[in-house]
């Protein structure tokens, strides 16, 4: 997380859609600082601003689920700087490398899985992530398919003059060809039923050769069901500290994670 007095904005790090790059340069080139840890969610923040801090200009970013997909397995297919395997790494990621994500590389590299075995292990629920929490709040969303010219907005929102294009950092490397082609026809029902209900919320679009790509009622009740799950973990149980309501948390938060449906981030 990251945020500017100076400049009066605050920016969320949601993982795998060009945080890490918005976020150095925020440090780097508009006074920005660092607070709290790398992907802390927006709920977080709000527990200790003050009145203030929470009228900032606040601002985070999205991306598209079938692309973040073909991401995240080539990040377990590569391993890179060892990040699932070392876990003092795992630390440093801002809470992405968790003990499940590592316990997950482990099947990963047993079985070398091809991307069509690795989305059916891992996705297994109707997807969502942090941005269910409060994006729909924020002043302005980032989509990562339009990084270059939606940070462009961003600054220009908040009165700044643009001092060189956003670098490109972390990018994923070892990753053949387009998103697309990762999803053979005999997957794409699967992708459908996972990544229907958050893609029709945020407005992204099944090639239209994908047949039809309405979410099913059961995907769309899993989805708003497990939604409910996340913020009442998000609100109560993990902002709790005794140890009845950590074992709650715990238990929680391991159910949502079942099947992948990741709580917190990636």
């Amino acid at each position: 997380m990251i945020i500017s007095h100076t400049h009066r904005y605050l920016f969320i790090q949601l993982p795998h859609a060009g945080s890490t790059a918005i976020g150095a340069e925020l440090l780097e080139n508009y006074e920005g600082q660092a607070i709290l840890h790398k992907h802390a969610h927006y709920l977080e923040f709000l527990r200790t601003a003050s009145a203030d801090e929470k009228k900032y200009f606040v601002f985070s970013s999205i991306r598209n689920p079938l692309d973040e997909a073909v991401s995240i397995y080539t990040h377990f297919k590569t391993n890179p700087y060892q990040r699932f395997t070392n876990p003092k790494k795992r630390k440093n990621q801002g809470g992405w490398i968790d003990n499940y994500t590592a316990d997950f590389y482990q099947w990963f590299a047993r079985v070398q899985p091809d991307f069509s075995t690795f989305f059916r292990q891992f996705y297994r629920l109707p997807y969502d992530n942090l941005s269910c929490l409060a994006h729909r709040q924020f002043d302005y969303i980032i989509r990562f398919e339009n990084l270059q010219a939606d940070f462009s907005q961003v600054l220009k929102r908040l009165g700044l003059e643009q001092k060189r294009p956003l670098p490109l950092v972390n990018p994923t490397k070892s990753r053949e060809g387009d998103f697309l082609s990762y999803y053979p026809p005999a997957l794409r029902a699967e992708a459908k039923r996972v990544f229907g209900p958050f893609m029709h919320q945020w407005g992204y679009q099944f090639p239209p050769d994908w047949g039809d790509t309405s979410p099913s009622w059961s995907s769309q009740l899993q989805f708003q069901v497990l939604g409910w799950g996340r913020q009442l973990y998000y609100r109560y149980l993990n902002a709790r500290g005794n140890t009845p309501t950590r074992l709650v948390s715990e238990t929680a938060k391991r159910w949502l994670k079942s099947g992948f449906v990741r709580t917190d981030s990636r």
